[in-house]
């Protein structure tokens, strides 16, 4: 069962009156709140009745109703609840608790999408749409740079089962490509080479010359930092994209 917390009374009333904080965080919320035999849902619910009953209609019924939103009471419930209250507690309480609970339960955030709930997973930015090299690419990726000229680096992300074709990395000398997964899962494989499966930690070192892919699981999101060994006459080849049918029996 989730352990209830609560530190208002300390930040808010500490210094003035210790006393009363010490009941507020560690008796009412600390103890009374985590007994066995009610769940933090219903908990929410009765307090909410408790004080709708009693007329208090200030921010602690806002807070209470943030709470019992937090812990999983829909609007509709909270509809019925305050309706069915409203018979035995009066109606004009009612009407005070239906201003509070429109305004908490009509600050609904837009549903994740899949892309925002993946980014909260790594520590680097998604960035925008990779477009300038979308040509290269099966599916959706996205490109955002991470350093200076100096050295340039950048986390390229993929959408699950987006690749990038073949090519190879050509310098005179020096040259290579590096790559360090940050989040998912994806693959790296180099011509005539089983798949590597690469996963955050990997890095996988491309000899200058070598004919490559890398990209996403089919199922996963995928996002590797890159960045070009130095060397001289540096330049990428692309080629023809990977075999489906090689790419679904990964």
């Amino acid at each position: 069962m989730e352990k209830i917390v609560q530190t208002a009374g300390r930040t808010q009333l500490g210094d003035f009156a210790p006393d009363f904080a010490h009941y507020n965080d560690d008796v009412l919320f600390g103890e009374n709140w985590n007994t066995r035999g009610i769940d933090v849902k219903t908990r929410c619910i009765i307090t909410v009745v408790a004080l709708m009953a009693s007329g208090v209609t200030d921010s602690s019924l806002v807070h209470h109703l943030t709470n019992a939103k937090a812990h999983g009471v829909t609007r509709e419930e909270i509809v019925a609840v305050i309706t069915h209250t409203a018979f035995y507690a009066g109606w004009p309480k009612g009407w005070a608790v239906f201003r509070l609970a429109k305004e908490v339960w009509n600050e609904e955030t837009p549903a994740e999408s899949e892309k925002e709930r993946y980014q909260k997973t790594i520590a680097f930015p998604i960035g925008a749409p990779n477009d300038a090299y979308a040509q290269y690419f099966v599916g959706q990726s996205y490109l955002a740079p991470i350093s200076g000229a100096e050295f340039p680096m950048s986390n390229v992300t993929f959408e699950p089962g987006c690749r990038n074709n073949w090519h190879i990395h050509h310098a005179a000398t020096g040259g290579g490509q590096m790559l360090i997964c940050v989040g998912g899962r994806g693959w790296y494989q180099e011509w005539g080479k089983e798949a590597v499966p690469m996963t955050p930690g990997t890095v996988i070192a491309i000899p200058e010359g070598a004919k490559h892919w890398h990209g996403a699981a089919a199922d996963s999101w995928f996002s590797h930092i890159a960045f070009e060994i130095p060397g001289t006459e540096c330049s990428n080849e692309w080629l023809e994209p990977v075999d489906p049918e090689q790419y679904a029996a990964l």
